[in-house]
């Protein structure tokens, strides 16, 4: 595919940065190769480490990043950044990742090419990346499923505020004036009054008050049951070193020496980070090990917590010398040697989906202006680069917007995620669920997921002419805007409306329509004139109702009044409660198909007569009157 790939090497070992190609209109992922597999089926599959791009987490931790970032230029005192164009700096977002410690499985086939990540260099000029092809750079760590940023705890501390002070040199004669005692602390006399063999002699009775020490201490007994293991636990560097400081204490006399070793409490006992630790702790500590590799943070905060840092590390390099960490060490290279160190890839070459054939290409929106292309390549210019002549283009963005994008800038966008100049239409950070979305937010569906697919909808809103809104005033006796309020489903003529507003405008001209201005009081005001002037008490429509009806209906008819069941609101129907009282009242005086034309008659003049009727219909009508004004 032309304009697709990072590198035409096909050959792919461990710890490769590669790109990987999940979609034919998504930019490539990024991820580095940790294991190569084979399947049952004989396919390859890579266990990779994922890198996230800035388009793939939430704004609010972009801000943070930015945030960040801004410290470490405060720190560096490096106006680079700021000196830089707004393209180029639009660009370095581009190669910007965020590293994860989250693992997943991918076909080998799905990989596109090489590429390179580094840790932020603080030495390095930030040019230096944009000036080199498939080149990216790292400072933050990502967490998808807490969805949080943290520094790298690997970083190399490489810098100015990282470099020792140093003194300068003492001139020949020159005395140094510092007091020594103040800068260092010394632990053994070189030029002691002891010979080797009386030391050798010392250490060996240092052994053996150790050894006599766990047989006293139960704890010790319990992990050392044997006195084979109590003397090779006494022989550990911890039980020298307590040995050899307390002889040069003593002034490398030996009788006070000994003397010390056992005080009047009984002997001393020397135990050190391999000692002290359960076997069930050694094992979190190798099951943590496997997990997080050399992170002691994140081992002590997920496995061991009740440890501190300083206790784990010291474990750790005790533990190297264990016959332990041998067996472990040959088994993981028994394990490498039984897997693959590389996987050969051809070169994939298949064309892609969004390919633009310009010779069967359907008229259509150009680039979202609303012009109609008659010719497939007149006017339509790349959206990144604004090129118009390219040997192959390709569908970008929205379908319904027919964006393209020229050979390179599609190259670009696969590797980079991001247009070269940025657009209205620039997927740099698309909305949530990001794993589930378009390069510009629109929700896909992925291979075998049964999620439901939403496509984006275009916003729009209604804007009336002014030859509507004069329209609405001059034809009013035709347009009858109370009655198609009540009635939306009726359809309105416009073009007679017009027809007439066009025949009635001259003579209006003349007269100008006053508008009425319409002061709309407070809502405190309205409601200190309803706490000051309360509703009256309402008759109750079923009594006065029932009251007519016998006067006016045979004694075979009698109409059912549902009044509902009593409740807090005491008894009254549903249509008292939500204030249908009046058109209930003209509902059930409605006649029904099996009423004479003569009592229906009589029924209808009831609500005439009812002044809440009449009231409300006035005041009712003065307000919309009002309103459209």
């Amino acid at each position: 595919m032309p304009g697709g790939y990072g590198c035409s090497a096909s050959f792919f070992f461990l710890s490769d940065y590669v790109y990987f190609e999940n979609s034919s209109s998504n930019p490539y992922l990024i991820r580095r190769i940790e294991e190569l597999n084979k399947t049952a089926n004989g396919n390859v599959e890579a266990k990779v480490v994922c890198f996230y791009r800035r388009r793939d987490i939430s704004s609010t931790l972009i801000v943070l990043a930015d945030k960040h970032a801004r410290e470490m230029e405060e720190e560096m005192e490096n106006p680079e950044m700021v000196d830089l164009p707004e393209k180029q700096k639009h660009q370095l977002r581009h190669r910007e990742l965020f590293l994860s410690r989250q693992l997943e499985s991918l076909p080998a086939t799905h990989i596109r090419g090489k590429c390179s990540v580094t840790l932020l260099n603080e030495t390095e000029s930030l040019k230096s990346y944009l000036e080199r092809e498939d080149f990216f750079f790292y400072s933050l760590v990502y967490d998808p499923q807490q969805k949080t940023l943290l520094a790298d705890k690997g970083e190399i501390r490489v810098g100015n505020r990282y470099q020792a002070d140093i003194t300068d040199l003492l001139k020949e004669g020159e005395d140094d004036g510092r007091d020594q005692s103040k800068l260092e602390t010394k632990v053994w006399e070189a030029f002691n009054p002891l010979v080797d063999k009386q030391i050798d002699q010392f250490l060996v009775v240092a052994r053996s008050v150790g050894t006599f020490a766990r047989a006293l201490d139960c704890s010790s007994s319990v992990r050392q049951p044997s006195l084979h293991m109590s003397a090779a636990a006494a022989s550990r560097d911890i039980t020298l070193f307590h040995a050899m400081d307390t002889l040069h204490k003593n002034v490398y006399d030996i009788s006070k020496a000994i003397s010390a070793l056992v005080p009047q409490g009984g002997p001393v006992l020397c135990r050190d980070e391999m000692e002290e630790w359960s076997a069930s702790e050694a094992n979190l500590f190798e099951e943590a090990l496997e997990k997080y590799g050399k992170d002691f943070t994140d081992i002590q905060q997920d496995f061991l917590p009740w440890k501190s840092l300083t206790s784990i590390i010291e474990y750790y390099y005790m533990w190297k010398t264990t016959d332990r960490y041998v067996q472990q060490k040959r088994l993981k290279a028994a394990e490498a040697e039984s897997k693959l160190k590389q996987v050969y890839i051809p070169n994939y070459n298949k064309p892609n989906p969004n390919q633009i054939n310009v010779n069967n290409v359907k008229p259509g929106v150009v680039n979202g202006t609303g012009v109609q292309a008659q010719n497939a390549g007149a006017g339509r210019a790349c959206e990144s680069c604004y090129t118009t002549q390219s040997y192959q283009w390709y569908s970008w963005g929205p379908p319904n917007m027919q964006c393209r994008l020229c050979a390179s800038c599609w190259t670009y966008w696969k590797k980079y995620g991001g247009l070269k100049m940025p657009t209205r239409l620039d997927g740099e950070r698309p909305g949530p669920n990001r794993n589930n979305l378009s390069p510009h937010g629109v929700p896909v569906r992925n291979s075998g997921s049964p999620k439901f697919a939403m496509k984006t909808r275009q916003a729009f809103y209604l804007h009336t002419t002014k030859l509507t809104r004069i329209a609405r005033r001059l034809c009013r006796d035709i347009l009858r805007p109370w009655h198609a309020a009540r009635h939306p489903y009726l359809p309105i003529n416009s073009a007679a409306i017009k027809a007439e507003c066009t025949a009635r405008l001259p003579e209006a001209s003349e007269n100008p329509l006053l508008l009425k201005q319409v002061v709309r009081k407070p809502l405190e005001a309205v409601l200190r004139y309803l706490e000051s002037h309360p509703c009256p008490p309402k008759p109750d429509p079923a009594k006065s109702l029932s009251s007519s009806l016998n006067s006016l209906t045979p004694a075979k008819f009698t109409p059912v009044i549902n009044n509902g069941s009593p409740t807090i609101l005491g008894k009254r129907s549903y249509e008292q409660h939500n204030g249908m009282d009046g058109n209930m009242k003209k509902r059930l005086l409605m006649p029904s198909r099996g009423t004479k034309p003569k009592l229906a008659a009589q029924w209808e003049i009831i609500p005439n007569k009812s002044p809440i009727n009449s009231w409300w219909i006035h005041a009712s009508s003065e307000k919309e009157e009002d309103e459209l004004d």
